[in-house]
């Protein structure tokens, strides 16, 4: 088989540089370990920025996003019992919108039906070759059929432990890492959120978000240990566990229900450089991963696919590599600050130690936020999304 580029892995990243490519004529394949029921059955990010939005509208695929998405001008910050309010909107003029990474997945899958490109779900052995030539290929394995893709260029969309990164050779690699010392132990509900925008939660017993897909589906998250289990959390320790870090206020509105969906995601900080090997490129996961407090890691995907999908645009159709070229160094650069944001929001809000000296420094780095109009400014830039 034959085409321009060979994309890996059917996740938001894949599909959303596949339609792109496709709307503007460039043929792609996309191939996919996974069957698509269980890519569309990953429960991930909700928050996403204006400049993701304007991607998934590029696509063609971002009219169910703006009948169903809830837009959220702000978010609070409640502190040890006390909510505050940080306002995009007066800040920054921008907002982001919550609206479910599984929808979408689904939103790109059902635009690249439409449009007829191909995607090769369920395919095994994927392995990559003569990425640093001028004809690299890609070989895998359905149901037991060997199939060879040849192509311009192949990107890498499949994830953290993706087949792409390790392609790389070891030396030409550097990588950058952070293990946090604790995980979210997350639910989903169907209830009404507590509160019209997500509430951020730092309290001495450790992180709390309230969160939502809709009006009446809530995503809720708690600080735990690594070495917790989800058999050990039913829903009603769960409850029990979440109810005294919130403030009064969403206490009383809480409303608690049967989850539909538990589990424990550990929290790491990670980049990979450079994101360019010879005809290979990274996006997404395979080169980056942010701890979820900041909402980043789905929209630094897409800002990695607006850098990828414009260089490839510029060569296909200005003859022009210079897109290409700068590819890594304009995709790290945003990168970066988003992994700086993340960090920051992670040590701020969590519980971190048992030193008193970390929680006052905590407290302290809040509270001049709440009182500072250029800290909320500085905060509410980096939330709702950086130029890219």
């Amino acid at each position: 088989m034959r085409t321009q580029v060979a994309i890996i892995g059917a996740g938001p990243a894949g599909l959303l540089l596949g339609q792109l490519l496709h709307k503007h004529g460039i043929d792609n394949v996309i191939l996919e370990r996974q069957t698509a029921d269980y890519v569309l059955g990953r429960i991930r990010a909700g928050v996403i920025e204006q400049g993701t939005m304007g991607l998934l509208d590029e696509a063609g695929v971002g009219a169910r996003m703006h009948h169903d998405g809830l837009v959220h001008d702000g978010v609070f910050l409640c502190v040890d019992g006390k909510r505050h309010h940080v306002s995009f909107k007066d800040m920054t003029g921008k907002a982001v919108m919550v609206y479910g990474q599984t929808e979408i997945t689904k939103d790109l899958m059902d635009g690249r039906a439409a449009a007829g490109a191909r995607t090769i779900y369920s395919a095994h052995d994927v392995a990559l070759h003569d990425i640093f030539s001028n004809a690299p290929r890609v070989t895998y394995n359905v149901e037991g059929e060997t199939g060879e893709i040849v192509c311009d260029y192949i990107a890498g969309c499949d994830g953290f432990h993706g087949v792409s990164r390790q392609s790389v050779p070891p030396d030409s690699l550097k990588t950058f890492e952070r293990i946090y010392p604790f995980g979210w132990l997350g639910i989903l509900s169907e209830t009404p959120p507590v509160a019209d925008e997500l509430i951020y939660v730092r309290h001495p017993s450790g992180f709390a978000l309230c969160s939502m897909r809709s009006h009446t589906r809530s995503r809720y998250y708690i600080q735990c240990s690594l070495d917790d289990h989800v058999d050990a959390w039913p829903d009603e320790r769960f409850w029990e566990a979440l109810k005294p870090r919130l403030d009064d206020e969403a206490r009383a509105n809480l409303v608690t229900g049967p989850s539909i969906e538990k589990s424990i995601a550990p929290l790491r900080s990670f980049v990979a450089e450079p994101m360019r090997f010879g005809r290979l490129f990274l996006a997404g996961d395979a080169a980056h991963i942010v701890p979820p407090t900041g909402a980043k890691g789905l929209n630094l995907a897409a800002s990695d696919v607006q850098y990828l999908w414009r260089a490839l645009l510029e060569h296909y159709k200005d003859k022009s590599d210079a897109g290409l070229d700068h590819y890594s160094e304009r995709a790290l650069a945003r990168v970066w600050k988003a992994e700086r944001f993340s960090w920051w929001m992670t040590t701020t809000l969590h519980r971190i130690s048992d030193n008193p000296f970390d929680h006052k420094l905590q407290l302290a780095e809040l509270d001049y936020l709440f009182r500072s109009k250029a800290a909320q400014t500085a905060f509410a830039e980096n939330y709702v999304g950086l130029p890219y």
